[in-house]
């Protein structure tokens, strides 16, 4: 199975003593039944829209998933209580949260091996009317967050020579979009970190890649008012509809496989033919 860490034996003693110090009885011998233990994989943003999506199908797939959120404990405590996904709280713009965090979480469940850099904001504007802080927040936040996730957990990686890492870019990262300087030039700079990381832990066993979504059926697209959806951007995606998170989720529970161990560096463009690199 995808998310279980092959070689890896548990094995059952024969006999257990009950809460009274008792024998009670257990796995004999002839009966040992070999456990594998689940790999850790953190998703970062991985509550609400495509994150959520990506924590339920890795969950699906053997994981044992650690979904980061930035802020909404309403929303991740509920999100937790339906999927039993466990939920960490931390701000992936800061280096020193996203250490404390992933510290706690290998505390908790075990040295991760599988990281997925999903969490993104924008701050939209022009440039001629874009405030240095609208810059700053979404750099530090889609960009900077890759760094700050990465560094922490790259050398424990390297210890252990497996590692699967998968960064959500977008389409506006490969094609640009008027309004989002911030954010096309953040979502390319994560290409661009994929492809340089790739280079950097392919001997070590650690696979670097990234997904390249294009208009994606969540709530922020949802906002949007139907005729401008029907007239203005289902018309350029080619397959004419919008995809859906789950499908960009089975593109990462892929490359977090063991079957995707050729591929490392790559970009994969899910955007129903909307642009091809």
């Amino acid at each position: 199975m995808p998310g279980l860490v092959p070689g890896i034996h548990v094995f059952k003693l024969g006999h257990t003593k009950d809460v009274d110090g008792r024998d009670k009885p257990g796995h004999d011998a002839e009966s040992f039944r070999e456990e594998r233990m689940a790999r850790v994989a953190v998703v970062t943003g991985g509550t609400r829209g495509i994150g959520a999506a990506i924590s339920k199908a890795l969950k699906a797939a053997g994981y044992n998933v650690a979904a980061n959120y930035a802020g909404n404990d309403e929303a991740a405590q509920k999100f937790k209580a339906e999927t039993g996904i466990n939920v960490y709280k931390w701000d992936v713009s800061s280096y020193d949260a996203c250490a404390a965090g992933l510290k706690q979480v290998e505390a908790d469940l075990g040295p991760v091996e599988v990281l997925v850099n999903n969490a993104g904001i924008t701050r939209d504007a022009m440039l001629h009317r874009m405030k240095p802080e609208q810059w700053k927040q979404v750099i530090d936040t889609n960009l900077g967050s890759l760094f700050n996730m990465c560094q922490p957990l790259i050398n424990g990686m390297r210890e252990r020579k497996f590692g699967r890492i998968i960064n959500i870019s977008s389409i506006n990262g490969q094609k640009g979009q008027m309004g989002q300087t911030n954010y096309s030039a953040a979502k390319a700079g994560e290409i661009g970190f994929t492809k340089a990381l790739a280079q950097e832990g392919a001997r070590a066993g650690i696979t670097v890649n990234a997904i390249a979504p294009g208009y994606i059926n969540t709530e922020m697209v949802q906002a949007v008012p139907k005729d401008v959806l029907e007239k203005s951007i289902l018309p350029q995606i080619p397959i004419g509809r919008l995809g859906e998170p789950e499908e960009i989720a089975r593109c990462v529970v892929f490359l977090a496989s063991d079957d995707a161990g050729l591929i490392t560096g790559s970009t994969i463009s899910a955007n129903g033919g909307q642009f091809f690199v």
